[in-house]
């Protein structure tokens, strides 16, 4: 069995910072499990490691999508996978680095996703179903036809209700049918990083502010010149979506930001959905006292344990 090291947790709480001193001292390099960092030009608002960063240890899975392509979770999957595979076979230690609840789960778990290919007349047609009458309409219709992918989904997360039933009528039959899972051939330690809620919070209001000093408007006003302004990761992804709010004028920069940090805080609480602090397979940490030591010492135990 070859190892894979997999850190998680909330937005905000240390991962990437994490992953890099790890990876630095353990001989590793990062495969990501962000779903927004896969995006080219991205780079502020999803907090991309630096070319800094990247220099000091080699990153996957980063920079290999336009904003305005599809991006599946099949796709991850196979890429991340790949990823691993090839640093395994350098000898290298792989670390699985992120906070997408889907995609760690997908490889950790080793998920059977079907392979249907992305309709993009259906996909409209839903779309402009969500727009009028309110992407609850599409969320009744997936319970109807398929109630369990229906209840493994957000309700409000509209790209992901359509994308079960664009897989249900492809197949014809329900997209929960056609998943399953098989153990994949790792060795895994997974590594969980929490702190209480207030101070997960003010970490995040403090990140949300430095995206802004560092210049996340003027991404966003290039994404939107270069064309991408309708493109799903700026209409939906939070930061994104609250400066293209602000640059049509339809919020001050105040509001977007403070609806950064709201929609921020949202996502938290979701995250913690995906990784349950009573999950027995993760070892958690709380960041507020200090676990760096006792962290390193149990990857150098899992590392040498053969």
């Amino acid at each position: 069995m070859r190892h894979l090291v997999v850190i998680v947790g909330p937005t905000g709480v240390g991962k990437s910072r994490l992953g890099l001193e790890l990876a630095g001292e353990f001989s590793g390099e990062i495969v990501s499990a962000d779903s927004r960092q896969v995006y080219v030009h991205m780079d502020i608002g999803t907090a991309k490691p630096s070319p800094e960063e990247q220099s000091f240890v080699r990153h996957h899975v980063l920079d290999i999508n336009s904003p305005d392509q599809d991006f599946s979770l099949a796709r991850y999957q196979q890429l991340a996978c790949e990823a691993i595979d090839d640093i395994h076979l350098r000898g290298r230690l792989p670390y699985l680095v992120g906070g997408s609840g889907l995609y760690v789960r997908a490889v950790v778990e080793g998920w059977r996703i079907p392979r249907v290919p992305p309709d993009a007349g259906f996909r409209q047609e839903m779309e402009k179903r969500a727009a009028e009458s309110g992407g609850h309409r599409l969320y009744e219709e997936l319970l109807k036809i398929d109630p369990v992918a229906a209840h493994r989904i957000d309700p409000r997360n509209v790209r992901r209700v359509i994308r079960a039933l664009e897989v249900s009528r492809s197949a014809s039959a329900p997209a929960s049918k056609l998943h399953g899972k098989q153990v994949p051939p790792y060795e895994t330690l997974i590594i969980g990083l929490t702190t209480e809620r207030s101070e997960l919070y003010r970490r995040i209001d403090s990140r949300v502010d430095t995206m802004i000093e560092r210049g996340l408007v003027d991404e966003v006003k290039k994404l939107v010149e270069m064309g991408y302004g309708s493109a799903p990761p700026l209409v939906s992804g939070i930061g994104y979506r609250q400066i293209s709010m602000y640059l049509r004028g339809d919020m001050s920069l105040a509001e977007a930001v403070q609806q950064m940090k709201t929609e921020t805080h949202r996502l938290v609480r979701h995250q913690y959905s995906w990784f349950r602090l009573k999950d027995e397979r993760i070892h958690w940490f709380d960041v507020q006292i200090e676990p760096e030591a006792e962290i390193r010492a149990l990857v150098g135990k899992f590392v040498s344990a053969g």
